[in-house]
């Protein structure tokens, strides 16, 4: 069983969690969780806890294909007001930042974020690594080819779960010798893969369990999902939860995700399902 201590709070896996996406940037590829003001921002935010996500994750700039990025200062206009605010509203919340500045992320934690999610894992900042390690969170490492505006361009591998493992393998030593406790795997689905490379990876998902750290799966609304069924971001909340039950076959601790409630029933359906 595996358990993240979240700033002295310790946050147990033994059954999987749900992460639920929060936005702040004007041009996330799914719009159903944007808004513009603190106030509604609040309000997704309840509807997210309502729904049954355990921890909401923070993003403050677009890292889909193609996407232009924002400086770091930028980013923390973005995301520190609203983590402070989310803080003082909802005590106990654990607040996840998405960020690859480690700028940001030492200035969200110190906002009272938990957790780092970094899409990069320290390749974007040379700076990350030692930095998560300062601050004592819980690391998400991502696996991604190149950067978000040139990821697709390098979605080239000759056996794509071999790489991403070796990937992870070096990487979670790199995390060990800086001194950081948690670590948790995120296969980086859409991240510079193809379509085939994406259900490769899902379908070998259980493989990234010999690292002996969590996994995260972060399938939610993607153009895997959508371009399969030939429909759009926003109508593919079926096949989300479709992908997301094969990911909690396969060994996912984590589902990140725009819709919690389909999310926790399918968590809760997949543990029934594994204690019968």
């Amino acid at each position: 069983m595996y358990t993240l201590n979240c700033k002295g709070k310790l946050v147990s896996l033994e059954k999987p969690v749900v992460m639920g996406i929060l936005n702040v940037t004007p041009d996330s590829f799914y719009k159903g969780y944007l808004a513009s003001s603190g106030e509604e921002h609040m309000k997704m935010v309840s509807t997210i806890l309502g729904e049954g996500a355990e921890i909401i994750d923070i993003g403050g700039q677009s890292t889909r294909p193609g996407s232009v990025r924002i400086s770091a200062a930028e980013e923390m206009d973005r995301v520190i007001p609203l983590i402070e605010l989310l803080c003082l509203h909802f005590p106990g919340i654990l607040i996840s930042i998405d960020t690859y500045y480690s700028a940001v992320a030492a200035a969200a934690v110190n906002a009272g974020a938990v957790i780092v999610n970094d899409i990069s894992t320290g390749n974007m900042d040379k700076d990350m690594i030692s930095m998560v390690a300062t601050l004592k969170v819980p690391y998400i490492c991502m696996h991604m080819r190149g950067t978000p505006d040139t990821m697709q361009q390098q979605a080239v591998y000759e056996d794509v779960v071999r790489e991403v493992l070796d990937f992870f393998i070096a990487k979670t030593e790199e995390c060990r010798i800086a001194g950081i406790h948690d670590v948790i795997i995120d296969p980086g689905f859409g991240f510079g893969k193809t379509i085939q490379h994406n259900f490769t990876l899902l379908k070998n998902m259980a493989v990234f369990k010999m690292l002996d750290r969590p996994v995260l799966a972060g399938l939610s609304r993607k153009s895997t999902i959508y371009k399969t069924l030939g429909t759009t971001a926003e109508e593919a909340l079926n096949g989300t939860t479709v992908l997301n039950t094969i990911a909690l076959l396969n060994g996912a601790n984590i589902l990140r995700v725009h819709d919690p409630r389909q999310a926790r029933e399918a968590v809760a359906l997949i543990t029934a399902y594994s204690n019968a």
